[in-house]
């Protein structure tokens, strides 16, 4: 393929707007951001099965909370009424049999208390529990959020940087050969790169130093032959800078 020394010079140009748009969405598929919230994701996710189990125990404490107090209200009601009783007087079988109740309510009453009492002090902890967590999912959310906007701040500056990369190679690819821009699109396609600059006797692009035949072949093309390399086949732009 021929085309003029300018124009294959012209491609450094177009090569540098790709390498920075190539830099750009590569900078966006990796902004530190996208881990950080990705890890706090993976956090939330397992404060939020803590908060469950948190939640359940707290909940089973209640339960069983409500099972005493029902309980300890249903002592207190037969022992209103055998007091009732007691108080209205009867036989000496009677009354001391109403005492002897009364003294087993007391001592079941007291040890329903006792055993509502710890059950109370261990949903205290668990409610503790249960605010913590939720306390850290917050704490994460806010975190989360916070990256959130500062991933949405780069997305917006590489979007800029990205419109203005892409509307300076239009005109650039426009103003080249139709069938050189081809070439270095092909290229550039399945390698990552088009184009490069031969500089010291080495290509640009996989810094292989040129020698013996494949060197002659180089500084022997007429200067408006496209060039490419034999190991990385890129095209190979030739200058003053090239020391050929």
């Amino acid at each position: 393929m021929k085309a003029a020394p300018e124009a294959q010079r012209r491609l450094l140009d177009l090569q540098a707007v790709d390498t920075a748009l190539a830099q750009l969405a590569h900078r966006r598929k990796n902004l530190p951001e996208l881990a950080e919230i990705a890890a706090v994701v993976r956090e939330i996710s397992a404060l939020e099965d803590e908060r469950v189990r948190a939640q359940v125990a707290v909940d089973d404490l209640d339960r069983d909370i409500a099972r005493f107090e029902k309980d300890i209200d249903q002592v207190r009601q037969r022992k209103a009424k055998d007091q009732q009783r007691l108080d209205a007087g009867g036989s000496l079988r009677e009354v001391e049999g109403l005492q002897h109740e009364l003294a087993t309510l007391n001592r079941r009453q007291s040890e329903l208390e006792d055993s509502e009492l710890e059950l109370m002090e261990q949903r205290e902890s668990a409610a503790a529990a249960l605010a913590d967590v939720q306390a850290r999912i917050s704490a994460a959310g806010e975190r989360r959020a916070a990256a959130e906007q500062r991933r949405d701040e780069s997305y917006t500056e590489i979007t800029k940087e990205q419109e203005f990369k892409s509307a300076s190679r239009g005109p650039l690819a426009a103003d080249l050969p139709s069938d050189l821009v081809t070439l270095y699109d092909k290229i550039r396609t399945e390698t990552g790169m088009g184009a490069a600059l031969v500089y010291a006797g080495r290509c640009g692009a996989c810094r292989i130093e040129l020698y013996g035949a494949d060197l002659n072949r180089v500084k022997s093309a007429p200067a408006d032959e496209v060039v490419r390399c034999e190991e990385c086949r890129r095209i190979m732009v030739r200058t003053a800078e090239s020391g050929l």
